[in-house]
């Protein structure tokens, strides 16, 4: 793994129905051995079905909202510091906020039992839209960890 930071990011295409890149990414995500049309139709029906269920009047708006929901803003990273080894809270950049969230969502949709990805995913969301659910523990459960180890956030670098 390089060391050095990318000069730029690459720019990743729009969607094509909704013109967000946040959902391409999420698209792009989702995806498996390439098959970006299968992804593609997979959360274009998802976000139909939980827009439906929040009753929500832009898909988009609300998908993005789930998404907000979901960012963690801290993180611990682990520092070894003269033998020991220190759980040292971080903030987390913007970047990576969205990935995590993306992450969770997905990996919690795939984990529900006797449904289709389709009907996962759009319950995922939704329980993400009313701040609950899997991938919201799981924030919560990261925001927990960094404010138990806050001692040692003067060991960050």
């Amino acid at each position: 793994m390089s060391r050095r930071r990318r000069a730029d990011k690459r720019q990743i295409d729009p969607d094509p129905i909704y013109q967000s890149q946040v959902l391409a990414k999420f698209i792009n995500k989702l995806m498996y051995s390439g098959k970006k049309s299968v992804a593609r139709g997979l959360i274009y029906r998802a976000i139909e079905k939980f827009a439906k269920r929040v009753k929500a009047e832009s898909p988009l708006e609300a998908f993005e909202q789930a998404l907000e929901n979901a960012k963690p803003s801290l993180e611990v990273k682990s520092r070894r510091i003269g033998g020991a080894t220190y759980q040292v809270p971080v903030e987390i950049v913007p970047e990576r906020r969205t990935a995590l969230a993306m992450q969770w969502i997905i990996q919690y949709s795939r984990e529900k039992a006797g449904r289709s990805m389709e009907d996962g995913l759009a319950s995922e969301l939704a329980d993400c839209y009313q701040n609950q659910g899997l991938t919201i523990k799981k924030k919560d459960d990261t925001h927990r960890m960094a404010e138990a180890n806050r001692a040692f956030a003067h060991y960050k670098w």
